[in-house]
């Protein structure tokens, strides 16, 4: 057993499913699959057992399904678990619940014969795992603090706006659950598939009993609605006569995701220019660097999460120089509840 390699579990009720990721995974030179598991029950025993650097783990399976032994291995082992989730409203609702529990990040399962589908999974699988193997466990279950409320407002915000990556889902609701109700717009853009937005905004709408909604194109912005960027296209904003509009805008995006959040932080920041609050949290690459700048240039400001709480220091790390504050999750909801 070479010890430079990735070693990884593999969790799956499906024997062809199990057969498929550890094919996928074989090509890979730094990766070692160290064992299989048909249930939650087995995957326990083994985590325990062969101590793996990942696990790749499927929710729906007998005995034990992959939520409780999510639950299990993070208790008793904690160890880097990536969910294979499927392309359907249960699929994602049971994935996000999966976030919120402690996974590292999910990948949709191959949608069968599809050589090209296979492909993306394939490389998909490879660089989360890679991701995946340099997290510190104790990072990824967000250890909620309820932050002060009692502060003495400071700038008048007009607009919110906030992008987040890996690591990040369970922040967002976090924030949202603890903000009080404020009466102006929360923009979010969070680097998810298309099928799984509109079900994150029904599950923060439920959570955090905010108004939250996934964004439609050419909708009036509203005062008090938290607006998700859907999955797969970029959210930006208009001023038309004095009432502000979504648009959303289908281009290939600079830093290889979609939505991109530099296209939301740059119109916020002509937009609400000196008025308007930027918030940057945990992610891999630098997306929402530019449209920081831009805020900065017009003298609005901007959020960083800092590194100890971050589960992929990579985005906040990308503005952290330009930052006028650098928190933690708890700390920002108080900064926010101060400046807005």
């Amino acid at each position: 057993m070479s010890s430079h390699k990735i070693k990884v579990l593999v969790v799956d009720d499906s024997y062809l499913m199990r057969l498929l990721i550890c094919d996928l995974l074989s090509s890979f030179e730094d990766i070692e699959i160290v064992g299989t598991a048909r249930n939650g029950k087995e995957a326990v025993e083994l985590v325990s057992k062969l101590k793996p650097d990942v696990v790749t783990l499927d929710y729906e399976m007998p005995v034990m399904d992959g939520i409780k032994a999510l639950e299990e291995i993070m208790k008793k082992n904690p160890t880097p678990c990536i969910m294979l989730s499927a392309y359907t409203k249960e699929g994602a609702e049971i994935t996000l619940n999966a976030l919120s529990k402690g996974a590292f990040d999910f990948i949709t399962k191959p949608s069968g014969s599809l050589s090209m589908d296979i492909e993306k999974v394939r490389v998909e699988l490879y660089k989360k795992i890679k991701m995946a193997k340099k997290i510190s466990p104790e990072k990824l279950k967000l250890k909620e603090k309820e932050p002060h409320k009692k502060l003495k407002g400071a700038k008048k915000i007009s607009a919110i706006g906030i992008v987040s990556s890996t690591g990040g889902p369970p922040i967002v609701e976090y924030i949202l659950k603890y903000m009080p109700k404020i009466n102006i717009p929360i923009f979010i853009v969070q680097h998810m598939p298309r099928s799984f937005t509109f079900i994150f905004a029904e599950r923060l709408n439920k959570l955090t009993k905010k108004k939250v909604k996934e964004a439609r194109d050419r909708e009036q912005v509203k005062e008090g609605i938290v607006y998700i960027a859907p999955g797969g296209i970029h959210m930006s904003l208009k001023k038309i006569k004095e009432k502000i509009y979504i648009y959303l805008i289908d281009e290939e995006p600079k830093w290889g995701v979609k939505p991109s959040g530099d296209y939301l932080l740059n119109a916020m920041a002509d937009i609400y220019k000196d008025k308007s609050l930027a918030v940057i949290l945990t992610g891999m690459g630098k997306d929402g660097s530019e449209g920081a700048k831009k805020i900065k240039e017009k003298k609005g400001i901007l959020i960083a999460q800092d590194e100890k709480s971050s589960v992929i220091y990579g985005m906040p790390k990308a503005v952290k120089d330009i930052a006028d504050f650098v928190l933690p999750p708890n700390r920002i909801v108080e900064k926010i509840i101060e400046l807005a």
